[in-house]
């Protein structure tokens, strides 16, 4: 798995690709603590090349929305492939984060937020 971090007007994404597995998740869980303790108010995560996540990879999500909320960070997930998406849907968890197709989609559902 990797991670690339960009920046623009306040938002930042986080393009992750590859396998977010329990071999990768502590890599993602790292970078996400970082958001926090910066208090990213609004984050992307573009899962356009992600092949596969597993429930490591979703609790780590699930744990940023939680320590994010202590500070209203916001966070959107965009670009994901089919079977990623559901896996989001069978447990459930695009009822918690919105999930959207594209970069600009997403931040303007956290902006209306």
């Amino acid at each position: 798995m990797e991670i690339q971090r960009s920046a623009e007007n306040n938002v930042t994404t986080l393009k992750v690709s590859g396998e977010v597995d329990l071999h990768a998740s502590p890599e993602l869980r790292a970078e996400l603590q970082k958001c926090v303790s910066e208090q990213i108010p609004l984050l992307l995560v573009d899962f356009t090349d992600v092949e596969y996540i597993d429930s490591s990879g979703l609790a780590t999500l699930i744990e940023y929305l939680r320590d994010a909320s202590a500070y209203k960070g916001k966070i959107a997930l965009f670009g994901m492939k089919q079977k990623v998406r559901t896996i989001f849907n069978l447990v459930r968890l695009n009822e918690l984060f919105t999930i959207t197709d594209s970069a600009d989609t997403a931040a303007a559902a956290l902006s209306a937020r």
